[in-house]
């Protein structure tokens, strides 16, 4: 049982195993899909940010395009102008536009007022990026964008930064402007989160949904195991008593046979004995008649054992082989019982196994005591042959047939061959009707030894 149990949940490993697998494949693809949804989000949106820098400084460019195009290179009356103009432009608590000399002093910062006027050519952010000398490089190569941590204004902490850097050649100045870009990694983080949470609420829901599907499969396959193992009982108990009863039927038909025949001989050579010893004793004639019966019976009591012992394991059938013990069986019942038996059968002598010989035997024998018992029949053919290189015994009868379907069904002789045929994997049908009766043993090539020649089955 322990062996079953455990081959039952080594039959379920697989099954659980190809679950997770494609639990984890699902989720593998559906995190890499997800992941590059967000990673293109993330880049459009850096785009976007990019976009509306160039747009951004465009707008600051035309805004202060009629003076500094009109302004000469110490045009300082213009500078100004340009300064209150780029002061006065900013968009929102933390778009504003900043510039720088070339040399790193800074001009405008409407945001960090403390800024202008001082030179901040040396200045790093946390990473160690210098911040406004590479803005600065950008500037002088005809513009650029530039990502870098800079302080934001609304929040008073440092902040991920990106600005578009160009060059007021003519003056020798750097404008430039900058959007921070927390919200976008904000925004894909919190979307990586949502992303963490989709899978473990879909892995939760697949494990709510496998394990219990696991564990009825293997509840099912149990429940299965169980439903046979007390089917294999029943009939392992009902195969017991069939043996029994069987038993119990030849223990039975013995000792009748013993009582009916055998004691009432041996009696009969007993009042035979005592009477010739009677005669005997008294010089009365005739002792010699009395010792003759006695001898008589006694023989017949031998033929009697003989008769039985050949019953219960024909010598024939080792020795002569099947069908010269069938000739043996049909000879003692035809005597016994007064019924004309006829037999046509093939030489199979040493190529069937001794267990299938011993199998045909004995259905030929509980059949023709079936005859005798029930079929009220006056003549029986046995037909032993080998079509297509089976075995096949046809036993038919003039009788009066089975009375009914169970009783074809359920008798105990008759489930007791079909039993005999079944170990071999062979078959036996029975047809039925009140003209007669014709059972059909049939078994299959393995149970032959060497395979019959023709010159040997004619």
């Amino acid at each position: 049982m322990q062996l079953r149990h455990q081959i039952l949940a080594l039959a379920t490993v697989p099954l659980i195993l190809a679950i997770v697998a494609v639990t984890w494949l699902i989720t593998w693809q559906s995190t890499n899909l997800a992941r590059a949804s967000i990673d293109t989000f993330e880049r459009n949106m850096l785009q976007a940010k990019q976009d509306e820098l160039l747009n951004l400084t465009n707008l600051a460019l035309s805004a202060i395009d009629g003076i500094y195009a009109n302004a000469g290179p110490e045009d300082e009356e213009a500078k100004e102008q340009v300064k209150a103009i780029l002061n006065a432009l900013d968009y929102g608590e933390d778009g504003y536009f900043f510039v720088y000399d070339y040399d790193g002093v800074n001009v405008v910062h409407p945001r960090q007022t403390y800024r202008p006027g001082q030179n901040w050519l040396d200045l790093y952010d946390p990473n160690g990026d210098r911040v406004i000398y590479n803005l600065i490089e950008k500037a002088k190569e005809g513009g650029g964008l530039h990502q870098y941590l800079w302080e934001k204004p609304s929040a008073g902490v440092m902040a991920e930064k990106v600005s578009f850097a160009v060059g007021l050649d003519k003056w020798e100045w750097m404008l430039g402007t900058g959007v921070y870009l927390d919200d976008v990694y904000a925004q894909t983080a919190a979307a990586h989160e949502d992303l963490r949470k989709t899978i473990n609420s879909t892995f939760l829901t697949v494990v709510l949904i496998a394990v219990p599907a696991v564990l009825l499969v293997f509840a099912w396959l149990m429940g299965l195991n169980l439903h046979e193992r007390r089917m294999a009982d029943h009939k392992l108990k009902e195969l017991t008593q069939r043996v029994i009863d069987t038993q119990e039927e030849e223990r039975t038909r013995i000792a009748r046979e013993l009582h009916d025949g055998i004691s009432q001989i041996l009696i009969g050579v007993r009042y035979a004995i005592d009477l010739a010893r009677r005669k005997v004793e008294s010089g009365a004639e005739g002792a010699p008649e009395a010792i003759g019966k006695g001898a008589d019976a006694l023989n017949g009591a031998i033929k009697e054992v003989r008769r039985l012992s050949h019953d219960l394991r024909p010598g024939a059938l080792d020795d002569l082989g099947l069908s010269a013990a069938l000739e043996a069986l049909i000879h003692n019942f035809a005597e016994r019982t007064g019924i004309k038996v006829s037999l046509e059968a093939v030489a199979f002598k040493n190529m069937l196994l001794p267990e299938a010989r011993t199998a045909l035997y004995r259905v030929a024998q509980e059949a023709l005591n079936n005859i005798d018992r029930h079929a009220a029949a006056t003549e029986v053919t046995i037909a032993l042959s080998s079509p297509h290189g089976r075995v096949q015994m046809v036993i038919t009868d003039n009788g009066k047939g089975f009375s009914s379907d169970n009783d074809r069904k359920g008798g105990l002789g008759l489930r007791n061959m079909q039993e005999r045929m079944a170990h071999f994997g062979g078959s036996m049908l029975v047809e039925t009707s009140p003209s007669g009766t014709t059972l059909r043993a049939l078994l299959p090539k393995s149970v032959f030894i060497r395979q019959p020649r023709l010159a040997e089955v004619a």
